[in-house]
């Protein structure tokens, strides 16, 4: 009964200085049932819990309602039903929580449910949304998530073949749902798990919700799930539903996690939004431990002007900050799935930093639960003189030393006014050239992105059919004017893509300035929606990958970050990889580097992958690259750790990592 009770307790946890005993039974009454909250509410054993599986609970939660004439919970009906609800209606309304209250509820309802229910378990992103070619040949994006939904793309059948050499005759689909049979049973370790339902923890270990968890989204390991080749090191997963929305709850909850972790000697890998691409989710195969994937994705709380938060999908922030008139301005490519926590772990990057800074600029305040103990520092004050800063022994752990559970970040207001634009430019080095006296001059949009003519190519593929015969005429009339009025050859031509944000005066002003040096390199401006169909791309890009996929096509993304960006670019910038310069610094740039192959025929493609990636990274390095960005090193970059921050360096990561997690418990095997 601990469980039960512990999860339906989570959902007026938040509310508990506004609740009195009444109150709470009356919430009880309405989720559980009458003699179910009674016993829930006393503590007692109730006779019933031993059937009480999560997923009624579930059910109870999603049929609850505080609409009149809509239905209400099996339980929740009768004269104590119809008290309860009016009385509860009235306590909503008295403390002015209606629309928390009801969306706290909504929210974790979400999540009950289980995020794999809307997501891929072998691919990116969400199950209604996917790239797919119609029995007529024409391509056409699935779902009503992103622009391109429900939109046909007349021209990606042709990209696509002529790119990749695929042909649509030959198939190699993906497996609709996992087999369950095919996974290995878990390596339980049962003291352990006996503490935390004691402690009143959920524990799951499931076929689906293990192997949901015990991947990230890089191509090696959905090649790998998808096969299944690598089942038998999916031991025990754990999900970890925290209900809070208002009062911090869960930190006490993680140290419990951890102190019996410790106790029972078994690894931890922290889990959020499950976007990683760098393998640092996969569980070790030399780890012969029990190992649990400790969910944490339900340990959200916000508070009033200042975010405070410990897991929380981006999504989430946004939804809730926006409603007050804020935002963090931190908008990574994996925003809509990737968590806080995360972003911390993997010292992660966004979009708009150029306005908003990367994540290490964004926080003011970390406190992670580690074997040793909590560490976090004594003040939010904006600036310390007190030796190395403890945050940049947070910043990249990648889940080797501890599990963030609290994020103060800062926050500033909505913008008043945002603008899309794009420039063409005759190739791509006088594309570079612009980005860097755009860098140069200090007047960088919040967002500018350079494609290379590959780039550009697949951004067109992608352009929906037209609606009108007068559209059709005008990007004819466009493209005339480009290539045959300018001379702008279109095997050889590239895109920048613009995003300004700010006071409407400030960024007319600001676009004028960019335009005016773009100009100066031989840009041409081309429009405020190729500039925002170009900014979307990002969000929909991955979904190529997956169909690919289904055509023997396989591809991969990298990054880095350099100083001296055309040596890079030109040694680099192989057949198999094509460039794309992302973000701006004062010393340097971003850059991604995209690659993809036909492997039909061949035995072991991931292999051949890995292959070309090693090579490519190699190159890099060589070229005065650094091993990421922002994507982190995990399990599959850290061969190169020593070479990145010399062998004195790893030895002072491995040190601390010595000290604050002696027994490894938290033994991903990340970085080090």
């Amino acid at each position: 009964m601990a469980s039960t009770s512990r999860v339906f307790r989570g959902c007026v946890h938040p509310f508990r200085r506004y609740l009195t005993p009444d109150d709470t039974h009356d919430l009880c009454v309405l989720c559980l049932g009458e003699e179910h909250a009674r016993d829930v509410l006393e503590g007692a054993i109730c006779v019933h819990c031993e059937r009480f599986s999560m997923k009624k609970l579930r059910s109870r939660l999603s049929l609850f309602s505080r609409k009149e004439g809509q239905p209400s919970a099996p339980h929740g009906s009768g004269p104590a039903a119809a008290e309860a609800r009016r009385r509860m209606s009235s306590w909503c309304l008295q403390v002015d929580l209606a629309d928390e209250f009801w969306e706290g509820l909504s929210f974790s309802r979400s999540y009950i449910n289980g995020k794999q229910e809307i997501m891929k378990w072998n691919g990116w992103g969400y199950s209604d949304s996917r790239f797919l070619f119609t029995k007529k040949g024409q391509a056409e994006f699935t779902g009503k998530r992103y622009r391109l939904s429900g939109l046909i793309l007349p021209s990606l059948k042709d990209w696509f073949e002529g790119t990749f050499g695929a042909n649509l005759q030959h198939r190699s689909p993906a497996t609709p749902s996992l087999n369950l049979s095919a996974v290995a049973p878990p390596n339980l370790n049962q003291p352990f798990v006996e503490d935390l339902k004691a402690a009143g923890l959920v524990v799951s270990h499931d076929p689906e919700d293990r192997v949901f968890r015990a991947h990230g989204t890089e191509l090696t390991s959905l090649c790998l799930a998808e096969s299944f080749q690598k089942i038998f090191w999916f031991h025990l997963f754990m999900f970890y539903f925290i209900f809070h929305l208002w009062e911090i709850c869960c930190h006490s909850d993680v140290e419990k996690i951890v102190e019996l972790a410790c106790k029972h000697n078994v690894c931890l890998i922290p889990y959020g939004g499950g976007t990683s691409v760098s393998s640092a989710l996969e569980c070790p195969r030399e780890e012969t431990r029990s190992i649990v994937s400790l969910d944490t994705s339900q340990m959200v709380n916000f508070f009033f002007s200042i975010l405070w938060t410990s897991m929380a999908t981006d999504n989430c922030l946004i939804t809730h900050l926006n409603e007050h008139g804020y935002c963090t301005g931190h908008e990574p490519d994996s925003m809509e799935f990737s968590s806080l926590g995360g972003w911390v772990a993997t010292r992660a990057s966004g979009m708009k930093k150029n306005i908003y800074g990367n994540i290490e600029d964004l926080v003011v305040h970390i406190k992670m639960v580690t074997p040793r103990g909590v560490i976090e520092k004594s003040c939010l004050g904006p600036r310390m003189s007190t030796g190395p800063d403890i945050h940049h022994f947070i910043l990249g752990s990648e889940g080797t030393l501890g599990v963030v559970t609290e994020v103060t970040l800062k926050i500033r207001p909505l913008p008043e006014y945002q603008k899309y634009g794009s420039v063409v430019f005759p190739n791509f080095q006088q594309g570079v050239a612009c980005l860097r006296e755009v860098a140069r001059q200090r007047c960088a949009p919040a967002s500018i992105r350079l494609m290379d003519n590959e780039q550009f190519q697949f951004g067109h593929a992608l352009k929906p059919q037209v609606s009108s015969m007068f559209t059709s005429f005008l990007d004819g009339l466009k493209k005339f004017y480009i290539t045959k009025f300018k001379g702008f050859d279109p095997q050889h031509l590239c895109v920048a893509t613009l995003l300004f944000e700010g006071d409407r005066g400030k960024v007319l002003q600001h676009e004028k300035q960019v335009y005016d040096i773009a100009a100066k390199f031989g840009g041409l401006a081309a429009g405020e929606d190729n500039g925002q169909r170009g900014y979307m791309l990002t969000f929909v890009i991955a979904y190529l990958r997956d169909l690919g996929m289904d055509y023997y096509v396989i591809g991969e993304s990298f990054e880095t970050s350099c100083d001296a960006l055309p040596s890079l670019l030109h040694r680099c910038a192989l057949s198999v990889c094509r460039p794309l310069v992302t973000q701006t610094y004062d010393a340097g740039a971003c850059v991604y580097f995209y690659f993809a192959f036909n492997y039909r025929g061949l035995n072991d493609p991931v292999h051949v992958y890995e292959q070309v990636e090693h090579a490519a990274r190699e190159e890099i390095l060589a070229n005065g690259g650094s091993l990421s960005h922002h994507h982190g090193v995990g399990k599959l970059r850290k061969e190169w750790m020593k070479e990145s921050v010399s062998g004195v360096g790893l030895g002072m990561l491995k040190s601390v990592k010595e000290y604050v997690d002696p027994q490894n418990i938290f033994g991903n095997r990340n970085l080090l």
